[in-house]
């Protein structure tokens, strides 16, 4: 981790300079709906570049970049496939990423040398101001050291980053909590990449069946889609407050505190079950057990419908970091 403290900034009275900072080649938190993202002029690899050296991010991972609006996307790629066009026309801006071929302006280090890129519009102003105002595509994984947890707050950004960042823009708490759903709708049939913030029902209902590709251990085809991931620094594992086996542990809960009150540290994501506010709270929960000196966190699985088929992936992959 980086030690300082990057500057922070309003998110509504702080876009021009960091747009500034952005076409300068700087690196600029910036909060989305979904969560913070560690941002860089997409056009400009030795910016990307910083990308990977600040999140100590394997070079084999790739970026996603951001536009401001749905228009930029054929000024960028050029045509695009009509399944994709259908997308974007339905679901942009929101948590949708779609997968396009990498047209020659986006230097290859952003998408690791794929011949593909991942692109969405944001559903967040302030993001989309930031974008518009620095007036170039912007490469933006989330704002945290790889395969830790993802950030939804500034604060988080700041604590793990430090001044490996030049800017933080402070939007509050991001809306959705989770990442965007990553699709690739270029072929006879789409493939959900990643799970994510727009639950697969909601595609299924605009464009039919989709395919669900699970995570990979390999070279990843998508950013984010690495079968251990999203990890807080405390272990962690999937199970039931019955499973507690001792030592000061955390449990994170979906609807309610266990009985059992021997936990060291407790956090409810839901108490009216509400898979949403669930997604919502996830990381921050996360963020809070792990800096409550818990050895070890329990974290107790949602339903496996929605989004909380996205909120159950992030568990299973924090819980495959450490096993």
């Amino acid at each position: 981790m980086s030690t300082g403290t990057p500057r922070v900034l309003p998110a509504d009275s702080g876009i021009d300079e960091a747009a500034a900072v952005l076409r300068a080649g700087g690196l600029v938190a910036f909060p989305t709906e979904t969560v913070y993202g560690l941002g860089a002029n997409a056009l400009d690899a030795r910016a990307a570049a910083r990308i990977f050296e600040a999140k100590a991010r394997p070079s084999f991972d790739p970026l996603i970049s951001h536009l401001a609006d749905a228009a930029d996307l054929p000024a960028l790629v050029g045509a695009v496939p009509p399944a994709v066009a259908a997308l974007v026309e339905r679901f942009w801006p929101g948590p949708l990423t779609l997968i396009v071929d990498r047209p020659a302006a986006i230097p290859p280090i952003v998408t690791s040398g794929l011949e593909t890129m991942a692109v969405r519009v944001p559903d967040e102003p302030a993001a989309r101001a930031l974008i518009a105002a620095a007036g170039v595509p912007v490469a933006a994984p989330s704002a945290n050291r790889f395969g830790q947890l993802s950030p939804t707050r500034a604060e988080h950004v700041v604590a793990g980053l430090g001044a490996a960042v030049d800017v933080v823009l402070d939007g509050g708490p991001t809306r959705c909590g989770i990442e965007s759903t990553i699709v690739d709708a270029r072929g006879e049939r789409p493939v959900v990449l990643r799970l994510g913030a727009l639950p697969v029902e909601a595609l299924v209902e605009a464009i039919g069946p989709v395919d669900v590709r699970q995570g990979s251990s390999g070279q990843p085809v998508a950013p984010g889609t690495l079968a251990a991931h999203y990890a807080p620094r405390t272990p962690l594992r999937v199970g039931t407050a019955a499973e507690r086996d001792g030592g000061r542990q955390g449990f994170l809960a979906f609807r309610e505190a266990p009985a059992d009150g021997d936990w060291a540290a407790v956090e409810v994501l839901s108490p009216d079950g509400d898979l949403t506010a669930a997604a919502a709270r996830l990381f921050d929960a996360l963020h809070r057990l792990d800096a409550a000196g818990v050895t070890g966190i329990v974290a107790e699985p949602v339903p496996d419908e929605g989004v909380g088929r996205a909120i159950n992936d992030r568990l299973r992959r924090a819980a495959a970091t450490w096993r």
